[in-house]
């Protein structure tokens, strides 16, 4: 059969990124305690393509990926499924992102009740032909702040709301990522106070009263969280965005840093 793909394409535009886009796939992922959790990952999963060939072969990525979706999942099976599109598909640099839901394990701080928190996760690898791949780890953790302002100038209360911190990281090669576990915790440990699916009324009260011992403008969430990232072992970059889902205003309360640590 004719394989259109591979005619000669005369306009000369190399094309950075191609491939495919919202593919969703289960996948086994690796957890702190040593066992793995099964996630539905949405996908996307592309290669840079020359400017001579008219399109790419869509049907590979799907068959490099089924195999995988049967397999523990981290960093060195990402760089083995990405050599493999570089040889499969003659490309120069290939990248694939995989987002899911991952739960962890919540304490409730006074009952002692058990509840899993969900958090939205990113595992990115990118790798030019010839070289390490490049990893990058993306979770949002959510948490609750109270307004100082509004705590020093009421005479009932604070306001606070439900905040999200947006953490991307990307570790120098040769040294170990951290467990998503551990760096929801980190992050989480520098609002007001933590979040928690299950709340009984003894745990309310101890949360309601936490916040309030700790206020926290956005600016001082975000400043906590970036320097507990600087002490992290082995980081190379990271980006971080702070927003409060504010409660008495409609807008949120936005903060936003980068920062490179090579």
């Amino acid at each position: 059969m004719q394989d259109v793909q591979n005619q000669m394409d005369g306009r000369g535009i190399a094309i950075q990124r191609v491939g495919i886009k919202d593919a969703h796939l289960p996948f086994l992922i690796k957890t702190k305690e040593g066992g793995f959790q099964q996630v539905l990952a949405r996908i996307c999963f592309t290669v840079a393509l020359p400017e001579k060939y008219k399109g790419t072969h869509m049907s590979r990525f799907l068959e490099i990926l089924m195999p995988w979706s049967r397999k523990p999942l981290a960093e060195p099976e990402m760089e083995s499924m990405l050599e493999e599109a570089l040889c499969r598909l003659d490309a120069h640099s290939a990248e694939v992102s995989l987002s899911f839901k991952y739960f962890v394990d919540k304490k409730a701080p006074v009952s002692g009740r058990r509840s899993v928190l969900d958090l939205d996760c990113c595992f990115t690898g990118s790798k030019i032909k010839g070289q390490p791949m490049e990893f990058q780890l993306g979770v949002d953790v959510p948490f609750t702040s109270l307004c100082p302002c509004s705590k020093e100038i009421s005479a009932y209360g604070a306001h606070n709301q439900r905040s999200v911190a947006r953490v991307q990281l990307r570790f120098r090669p040769e040294t170990e990522c951290i467990y998503i576990e551990d760096l929801a915790a980190l992050v989480e440990a520098q609002g007001s106070a933590l979040i928690y699916p299950l709340l009984k009324r003894e745990d309310e009260k101890f949360v309601t009263e936490a916040a309030y011992t700790n206020p926290k403008f956005v600016e001082d969430i975000l400043r906590d969280i970036v320097l507990e990232l600087r002490q992290l072992k082995g980081l190379a970059w990271f980006s971080l965005e702070c927003e409060n889902y504010e409660s008495i205003h409609n807008h949120n309360a936005y903060a936003a840093h980068e920062e490179s640590l090579v």
